[in-house]
């Protein structure tokens, strides 16, 4: 007999799955994903999931690096009480993270896990080929795997993070052409999870945000010659973290997930009320809130260690000594241009939302997908569901319509919420 997680209930999941006992199915097992069919099991709904187990962060963050996020803002939601990063390092003995305390990307990994087994049960290792809507309209779907089986859907939510939507600048992707291969000249911070492999050579990093002030440290310390490439004027830098503040500061500058501010605290407390701004305000607080910036703690592993030229840009990318090499031009102040040779570029570029990379969406449902203008990602409703009813989308890819939240595993806690709550809702018999 199967054991029921906590909070399941066999008994009204059959109840809810309706007539045909329609499974919801959720694409992708990261941190969104696990949060969502948390509740939706909890709430007796059945869900498939499918997906690695975080598999973004154990296969697209390089060994050594360490979470931007402080520890409370860390949690996946879990539908009741006990699934805190905190109950974790309990449960296994191991000490408390504070906010000083940079939080290393394998303790996290061994957190899903934990809550994975514990909230959710099997996620499915199938990778999902095909989603349509049933009969090519709906509604219902009908979900295709890779092994070629094919099963009816009551809803299908996408939880995908950022996985296919990496970003590299198209002066840098004629380097590259068939993408990042093992001799590749250019590659994406999200393609390795090993740095030491450029060991004694020179690598370009391009960008100026943590995933490229990290990977130069790494870089570093692995025995490369890093140099960083940043657009801006600078370098920001996160601060370091006051635990007690006076009550004078809070008021001024108060905290949340993302950091301190009034703008900050707004959009974390109110996703839905970013979702009611103008289409053009939205947009403009995606793009803008949150620019490119290293954790505090970092600093000392790239100040006056690594080389960073700022107020730079590429302008030309070229293959030399017969493919092994690279020569870039680069634009710096007052538009001179100069030149560079490196063994690798590697680009901290960052992500472009575009529903395209995702294939297994079809045709028919991708004309039926309403879009944020300025954007490729999905209008969604209140209870992030897209124009094709039944059809959820979260994480990064309802940042546009939800704020900035929506790109942190703080957001989960929201979106899991909303998404059960109207899945219940749907799929309750009448």
């Amino acid at each position: 007999m199967t054991q029921s997680l906590p909070g399941q209930h066999p008994a009204r999941e059959r109840e809810l799955g309706g007539r045909d006992g329609l499974p919801v199915v959720v694409v992708g097992a990261g941190p969104y994903g696990l949060s969502v069919a948390a509740h939706l099991r909890a709430r007796g709904v059945p869900v498939r999931i499918f997906g690695e187990v975080l598999g973004s962060w154990r296969h697209a963050m390089a060994t050594g690096m360490f979470l931007k996020s402080t520890p409370d803002a860390t949690d996946l939601s879990a539908p009741e009480p006990g699934g805190r990063l905190a109950d974790f390092l309990r449960v296994h003995g191991e000490p408390e993270l504070t906010e000083l305390t940079p939080i290393p990307c394998d303790v996290f990994v061994r957190y899903g896990q934990w809550f994975q087994k514990r909230y959710v049960g099997e996620v499915e290792a199938a990778r999902v080929a095909a989603v349509d809507r049933a009969g090519g309209t709906g509604p219902g779907f009908t979900v295709r795997l890779d092994d070629g089986q094919e099963f009816a859907a009551g809803s299908v939510v996408v939880a995908t993070g950022l996985n296919g939507l990496a970003h590299i600048p198209g002066v840098l992707r004629a380097l590259a052409p068939e993408g990042p291969g093992a001799g590749a000249l250019v590659s994406h911070t999200s393609h390795h999870t090993d740095l030491s492999r450029y060991a004694g050579r020179r690598v370009a990093v391009v960008g100026g945000g943590q995933s490229a002030l990290e990977s130069a440290a790494l870089l570093h310390e692995a025995g490369a010659e890093a140099l960083v490439l940043v657009r801006e004027r600078k370098v920001l830098w996160g601060t370091r973290p006051v635990l007690s503040r006076p009550w004078a500061s809070r008021v001024a500058r108060p905290a949340s997930p993302l950091g301190t501010g009034w703008i900050l605290a707004a959009v974390c407390r109110a996703p839905g009320g970013v979702r009611r701004l103008p289409a053009a305000a939205r947009l403009l607080l995606f793009r803008r809130a949150l620019g490119p910036s290293g954790g505090w703690w970092l600093r000392d592993r790239v100040e006056g260690v690594v080389q960073v030229d700022t107020s730079r840009r590429v302008v030309r990318a070229e293959a030399t000594r017969g493919g092994t090499a690279v020569r870039l031009e680069v634009a710096g102040p007052g538009a001179a241009v100069g030149t560079l040779d490196v063994d690798h570029v590697l680009a901290a570029t960052g992500y472009r939302l575009d529903l395209d990379v995702l294939p297994f969406l079809s045709p028919s449902v991708r004309r039926a997908l309403r879009y944020v203008p300025g954007s490729g990602a999905p209008h969604l409703n209140g209870s992030l569901e897209s124009s094709v009813p039944g059809l959820y989308f979260t994480g990064s890819l309802a940042a546009p319509m939800f704020g900035p939240m929506m790109r942190f595993v703080a957001g989960t806690e929201y979106a899991a919420t909303r998404i059960a709550h109207d899945t219940v809702r749907r799929t309750t018999p009448r």
